[in-house]
């Protein structure tokens, strides 16, 4: 969670002070890996909240869970600079994240 909160910090800062085309490919790389990063303490956040609410406590499973749903955020990021936002566009961030989601189900 602490490390969520350094990572806000810094990718707030990145993009006050430098566009992406300063950055290049690597600092866009970074911002994208901040961002899933930070997205993955706020969604292991909630999913423990969510397994605290059902009497469990959270495990490995919890954790890969959270990974799925942080990726949503990303998803959304990456359609919007190639097809702009849209109903369309979310319904394709929630079908990735419900299919990865029982695939953790049913694998893990």
């Amino acid at each position: 969670m602490l490390l969520s909160l350094v990572l806000t910090l810094v990718l707030l800062v990145m993009m006050n002070f430098t566009t992406p085309t300063e950055v290049g490919p690597l600092g866009v790389l970074l911002f994208f890996t901040t961002f899933y990063v930070i997205m993955f303490g706020v969604s292991s956040f909630l999913v423990s909240i969510f397994l605290k609410i059902k009497g469990k406590k959270m495990k490995g499973k919890g954790y890969t869970y959270a990974g799925v749903v942080a990726f949503a955020p990303v998803i959304l990021l990456l359609l919007r600079s190639f097809v702009g936002f849209s109903v369309y566009s979310v319904l394709v961030a929630i079908m990735f994240v419900g299919l990865g989601c029982f695939l953790v189900y049913k694998i893990v």
